[in-house]
């Protein structure tokens, strides 16, 4: 029944993530980006099995390729997403086309690792993908608030003589 309820988690994140990446939203340094991949990880090890009993070391390989593709996957659709800063100081994202592509690209090789790992007989158990999925969003969004950071003008760069203003930042082209 878990295997069940782990899919259904990794279906409905991977949705409201994605479809919440494709609409400009604001990039908040304040706010907290790291609670859902916390929770996904102790989704994932909350049951014992995440490695096959029969193929350990084969089972460990897939995991650690697992958890390196979500990690890249993540980077990638950090660095591929549109970022811009309004002249206010408010800095906004959204994805591209082509994070879309690494996104696809990311799917189909988790897609390749759960065909090997079929192939030469380990069991792969859902909470592999729960936290590659972790890793990814984790990695995403501490990219996308570290370059959000960049994009904000610097509190101490207002004109002369201290009058307030604060230099235009524009957008950022990937």
């Amino acid at each position: 029944m878990s295997g069940l309820v782990d899919a259904l988690v990794i279906v409905v994140v991977a949705v409201v993530v994605t479809a919440r990446q494709f609409r400009a939203h604001r990039i908040d340094g304040e706010r907290r980006w790291w609670p859902l991949p916390v929770i996904l990880v102790v989704l994932a090890l909350r049951e014992p099995g995440i490695l096959d009993a029969h193929h350990h070391m084969a089972s460990a390989l897939l995991l650690g390729a697992e958890l390196l593709v979500g990690l890249a996957t993540g980077a990638g659709w950090a660095w591929t997403t549109r970022m811009w800063a309004e002249p206010d100081g408010v800095v906004w994202s959204r994805s591209s086309t082509v994070s879309a592509a690494v996104w696809a690209v990311g799917i189909g090789l988790r897609v390749g690792l759960f065909a090997l790992g079929s192939a030469v007989g380990v069991h792969q158990h859902s909470s592999a993908l729960l936290l590659s999925l972790a890793g990814t969003l984790l990695v995403r969004a501490g990219i996308l608030v570290r370059r959000g950071q960049s994009l904000r003008p610097d509190a101490t760069s207002s004109g002369a003589y201290g009058d307030g203003t604060t230099r235009p930042v524009g957008r950022e082209r990937v």
